[in-house]
């Protein structure tokens, strides 16, 4: 599954073998959000996360600066 545009947000499931690649790829996934600012909204639940992109500063939208993050956090896996 690719990124999919939906209720204002980029949106994208991972699913891993266990845990702790499901959470060692949320903490990577944080360190590049941090450097660019941009905070995405993250789930976890075992082996599953969900990252939803959205810019509030744009008020709540898809903008360039999401789809850039999703291409980093894609660099990632």
């Amino acid at each position: 599954m690719k990124w999919e545009e939906k209720n204002n947000s980029l949106y994208r499931k991972f699913v891993f073998n266990n845990f702790s690649e499901a959470f060692g790829f949320m903490a990577r996934v944080a360190i590049e959000a941090e450097k660019m600012n941009h905070h995405p909204k993250l789930t976890n639940v075992w082996n599953t996360v969900e990252i939803w992109l959205s810019t509030h500063d744009a008020g709540n939208t898809v903008t360039e600066l999401d789809r850039e993050l999703a291409t980093k956090i894609d660099g990632l896996l």
